[in-house]
């Protein structure tokens, strides 16, 4: 069984590699999702070892929770298993908002926890920042539903800096998730140094950057999902990202590993990242992100990588 590692100051242990479900259930976000598979995913995950499972309110919306619910429920080992779901989007007729007020995120934990089928969540994330609530509120609220048993750690997703640190001003925040990779490094200015010593741990995500340090992808690649609108993904920006990620194949070579693997690898090398979560749409890719564990990258591997996406 692959060594856990503890989430920040939470009293959470994770398998280094989690699974992110937005591809199970999530429907308003990619299109032809199959269930079944869906769910096979989550059970191969379960059946490996990895316990860390990453989904959300807006995933569906509602759908990926309750998928995830089931097979949990059906595994038997919800003791085992560490499940994070965030809430913001608030939905009203065609608009969707997004509120942090205390009673919206109490509502919130209740009914996902309804979806999940569980009387506890093992971290809850505030999926995004409204305007108006002040953010030690908002994390004040969690305390509370934390010191009551239904969650058991505090995280916050897609928080500015400011904003970060006025959510923590009490010292509760557990976890941040926001957006890197090796193409988007600005989190390296301030939040990683932030919660390097605050003891919060960082959860990238698009850690692959929707797949495209994955090494599969050529000039002739074309989307009909969320990568069609991304600008990483357009015309000469995307020919000279390829360039980048080639750049890989190299050390990939030497480890016997694949160019995703090496790209998980130089994540957790940074002192606050404990854990990733890579998506998946198949079982087998879940087996294949688990791979990752077996890279050792030297020094010079990290420097190397580092400058490549300088």
């Amino acid at each position: 069984m692959p060594e856990r590692v503890k989430l920040g100051k939470s009293g959470l242990y994770v398998n280094p590699i989690g699974l992110g479900t937005n591809a199970v259930g999530g429907h308003n976000l990619y299109p032809n999702l199959d269930e079944e598979r869906g769910k096979d995913v989550v059970r191969q995950a379960i059946e490996n070892d990895m316990n860390f499972f990453d989904t959300a309110y807006i995933y569906g919306p509602e759908r990926s929770e309750e998928l995830v619910g089931q097979v949990v429920k059906e595994s038997g080992r919800r003791e085992d298993l560490v499940i994070a779901t965030k809430a913001a989007h608030k939905i009203i007729g065609d608009d969707t908002v997004m509120d942090n007020s205390p009673k919206f995120l109490k509502d919130s934990v209740e009914s996902a926890l309804k979806r999940l089928q569980t009387d506890y969540i093992d971290l809850f994330y505030i999926h995004f920042p409204d305007e108006e609530t002040p953010k030690a509120e908002a994390v004040g609220a969690l305390k509370e539903l934390k010191d009551q048993g239904k969650i058991r750690a505090i995280g916050v997703s897609n928080f500015s800096i400011e904003q970060l640190k006025e959510a923590n001003v009490d010292g509760y925040v557990d976890v941040l998730q926001a957006e890197y990779n090796l193409f988007k490094r600005g989190a390296e200015q301030d939040l990683l140094p932030y919660t390097a010593e605050n003891n919060i741990s960082f959860v990238p995500y698009f850690p692959l950057a929707s797949g495209l340090l994955g090494g599969k992808y050529d000039e002739n690649t074309t989307f009909d999902d969320l990568r069609a609108k991304d600008p990483l993904f357009q015309g000469d920006v995307f020919k000279q990202n390829l360039k980048k990620v080639d750049q890989l194949r190299d050390i990939a070579a030497k480890k016997d590993a694949e160019i995703a693997h090496i790209v998980l690898a130089w994540y957790l090398t940074h002192d606050s990242i404990d854990s990733i979560i890579p998506g998946a749409k198949r079982p087998d890719q879940v087996i294949n992100n688990l791979k990752t564990l077996d890279v050792k990258l030297t020094d010079q591997d990290i420097e190397t990588i580092s400058n490549i996406f300088r």
